[in-house]
């Protein structure tokens, strides 16, 4: 029994054309939808990442994630036996699936459906000390570069109750801990990926940021200085974290969080002996990098 996919992420926002506009420049591209919202999916996929719905004020509308075959039927037994009920969904949601509340009262939709992933990208060729890969050809990328997301990684949410979220998503829906920081925050995984979904300690519920896989190093720092020159700032990073190991770069949305590029994240087999490890809080965030924005961790959605 468990999840085994994180489908996508949905938003309510005050101005769906401006989130849109944003999402566009970030690199995603439109996924036209029957219903009012505003659909944006990577090139490389056919299925949409990010809904945004109109609303009073930003807040997460709905997770969705897969699970395929007799896993959604097992899933579905266990939400019955941990005594949960299952709940209507909102209007203008996509169809199929059924809905649970989690934790801190977040819908969550859970599908009949497996992971999709983009096709595989070409070797890196990168120079390295005794290690040639790339011979008589310059590496510098073309000027025009941006970013060019392959797939949506994780979401990170802020909670008032970290061991609450924790039970629902590992016991209920089932999956698995990865690793944490005391207790600030915890990284979740359903798939290979070291999270697919995070939780930081906050007063209440809320929504951080998306995070998107991109190709390579320069995409992340190019696309990066792509969405400056758009009028997205300030943002954070080029970074590398220390929990995933990931390397990183933060844009704000219009409402406050985030949009996350990264690349390079640890890779965990389904059936690997991973030892889930509490790292301490001067580790929680990053190895290297500019100083962390002192809004960072702030939940506007409690203001």
């Amino acid at each position: 029994m468990a999840v085994k996919a994180l489908l996508h992420y949905a938003l309510e926002v005050p101005d769906q054309g401006a989130g849109e506009k944003f999402y566009s420049n970030f690199g995603l591209i439109d996924a036209p939808g029957r219903d009012g919202a505003v659909r944006l999916r990577p090139a490389p996929l056919q299925r949409e990442s990010v809904l945004l719905y109109g609303g009073p004020r930003k807040r997460l509308h709905h997770l969705a994630f897969g699970a395929p075959g007799d896993e959604y039927a097992a899933t579905r037994e266990a939400v019955r036996r941990a005594g949960m009920r299952e709940v209507d969904p909102p209007r203008g949601a996509p169809e199929g699936g059924f809905w649970v509340r989690d934790g801190d009262g977040n819908l969550v939709n859970i599908r009949d459906e497996g992971r999709v992933v983009p096709p595989p990208d070409a070797p890196l060729s990168l120079n390295s000390p005794g290690h040639i890969a790339r011979e008589v050809r310059r590496g510098c990328p073309d000027a025009g570069l941006g970013a060019r997301p392959r797939r949506l990684g994780h979401v990170l949410l802020f909670t008032g109750d970290l061991e609450r979220q924790l039970d629902f998503y590992t016991r209920v829906l089932g999956m698995k801990l990865t690793d944490r920081s005391r207790q600030v925050i915890v990284f979740l995984r359903c798939t290979t990926d070291h999270h697919n979904l995070a939780f930081l300690v906050s007063k209440g519920p809320g929504f951080h940021h998306g995070s998107f896989e991109v190709g390579n190093v320069d995409e992340i720092a190019m696309g990066a200085a792509k969405m400056q020159e758009a009028g997205w700032q300030p943002g954070w990073g080029l970074g590398r974290h220390v929990i995933g190991s990931n390397f990183f770069y933060y844009i704000r949305d219009p409402w406050g969080s985030f949009a996350e590029y990264f690349h390079d994240l640890d890779y965990i087999p389904e059936h690997c002996a991973w030892e889930p490890r509490d790292f301490p809080e001067a580790e929680a965030l990053y190895r290297w990098g500019p100083p962390v924005p002192e809004d960072f961790g702030r939940n506007r959605e409690l203001e």
